[in-house]
C-alpha cells in the first residue's frame, strides 16, 4: 500500500501535464467554433461584402498595436516588489530572491520599451530626431 501511495504523486504530475494542454486546446477549440458560427449565422443575413468584412474586423481577436514594453514592465516590476516584501514578511529568503530576480526583468522590460520605440508616433518621432542631427 505504501508503494502504491508513493508512485501516486509522480503518476499524477505526468498526467496532469497531458491533461491541462489537452483542456485549454479543447476549450480553445470549441470557443472559436462559437464566434466561427456567430459569423457564419450573421453573414448568410448580409447582403453587402462590405458588411461582411466589417463583421469579421469586429470578431478578429488579434491587436494591431505593438506589445507596450514599459507598461509591462511596470507591472512586472511591482509584482517583483510585492513576491519581494512577501518574501520578507512571510516565506523568507527564496522569495526575496524570487521578488528580486521578477523586479530586475521587470526593470529590463522598461528599459527595452524606451530602448526600441514601438508606436508609429514614437518611431516617426525618432526618425525625425535622427535626421535632425
Amino acid at each position: 500500500m505504501q508503494y502504491q501511495a508513493e508512485l501516486l504523486i509522480p503518476i499524477l504530475g505526468i498526467l496532469s501535464g497531458i491533461i491541462i494542454p489537452v483542456a485549454v486546446f479543447i476549450w480553445l477549440y470549441f470557443d472559436a467554433k462559437g464566434k466561427r458560427e456567430t459569423v457564419l449565422e450573421i453573414s448568410k443575413n448580409l447582403n453587402h461584402p462590405s458588411k461582411v468584412e466589417e463583421l469579421l474586423r469586429i470578431f478578429e481577436e488579434r491587436k494591431k498595436e505593438p506589445i507596450d514594453y514599459r507598461r509591462n514592465g511596470v507591472i512586472t516590476l511591482f509584482t517583483g516588489v510585492g513576491l519581494f516584501i512577501f518574501g520578507i514578511f512571510f516565506l523568507g529568503q527564496i522569495m526575496k530572491a524570487v521578488g528580486a530576480l521578477v523586479s530586475l526583468v521587470g526593470l529590463g522590460t522598461i528599459i527595452a520599451g524606451y530602448l526600441y520605440p514601438n508606436t508609429g508616433k514614437e518611431l516617426s518621432d525618432a526618425v525625425d530626431e535622427f535626421e535632425k542631427k
